[in-house]
């Protein structure tokens, strides 16, 4: 059924009625089928995803109501998350090209991107940073193009994820900063030392994957899943860390829901955990210092 007299406001909000009404799960880059329909429409129209408030009540014509619709029912029908079908995903302020090779960017980590790592870290004392783990590299590059002087290294086990990072560094020209290295965590990474490192590393059960909606089994289960309780990574990063990070170094790892397992298994390792504007997320942080004076506990 066609509304010729639709304009742009009324066909997202149609949009977002229909990706509701057909339970469509919403949890990649946005968290809200309002959103969701807004990031489909402008795609389907070509415009930018700030664009002028003043067009939501221009009328569509049957084309571009055709052309939003298509979209829309994809969604619904295929399952695949919007930033797979736009090709793109916004993150820290950024647009990073964005496809099934790598995690669509959804760190609470861009917060303290965006804040300049305020309290946690010295911004003008970094000059190395390290992405661990870093997929399509959308928060290592965030980090090089919100800190203008620092160096960043991309670090990830999967080479499709790292072809797409440098997809990436060319897309925000800071390849003169910032380099893709292939590595198994830190296997690839020796001699290098740096005052941060950040890691979103997989930290889903086994269990939790199994139970995932179906938006998720587009994504690469690598990045994703890590043993039993969703720590495997994690505890290996905490584990070699301290022999990366620089004197005075910091480490923040996102774990997600994982940090309750994360407090039975870790119970001595003194982590300060990240309070961000929406509450908790699972964001911890702790020293170079800490690590080395509790050396062995990351591999209990």
């Amino acid at each position: 059924m066609k509304y010729a007299a639709m304009n742009l406001l009324s066909a997202i909000r149609r949009a977002a009625s229909q990706l509701r009404a057909a339970g469509v799960f919403v949890a990649h880059n946005a968290d809200n089928a309002l959103d969701e329909a807004r990031t489909l429409a402008l795609h389907a129209l070509d415009l930018p995803a700030n664009w002028p408030g003043n067009l939501s009540g221009a009328a569509l014509s049957i084309v571009e109501q055709d052309r939003i619709d298509a979209l829309i029912e994809r969604r619904i029908r295929e399952r695949i998350p919007a930033a797979y079908l736009i090709g793109r995903a916004e993150f820290a302020g950024l647009s990073f090209a964005c496809d099934a090779r790598a995690l669509v960017p959804r760190s609470p980590i861009a917060e303290l991107i965006e804040t300049g790592f305020d309290g946690w870290c010295d911004a003008s004392r970094v000059e190395r940073a390290l992405d661990l783990c870093c997929g399509g590299g959308s928060i290592g590059i965030a980090m090089a193009v919100h800190q203008p002087r620092w160096q960043v290294d991309l670090a990830d086990i999967s080479p499709q994820a790292l072809a797409l990072a440098q997809t990436n560094i060319e897309r925000h020209g800071v390849g003169d900063r910032v380099r893709a290295i292939p590595s198994d965590m830190f296997n690839g990474l020796k001699g290098n030392h740096y005052e941060l490192i950040v890691s979103n590393p997989p930290y889903v059960t086994e269990a939790e994957f199994a139970a995932l909606a179906p938006e998720y089994s587009f994504e690469p289960a690598l990045g994703l899943v890590s043993g039993s309780d969703g720590l495997d990574a994690t505890a290996r990063i905490l584990a070699e860390a301290s022999d990366y990070l620089r004197p005075g170094g910091l480490l923040i790892v996102e774990i997600g829901e994982a940090w309750r397992a994360f407090k039975g298994r870790f119970p001595d390792l003194p982590v300060a955990w990240i309070p961000f504007s929406v509450g908790h997320m699972g964001v911890f942080a702790i020293t170079r210092e800490a690590l080395i004076a509790h050396r062995g506990t990351g591999r209990e």
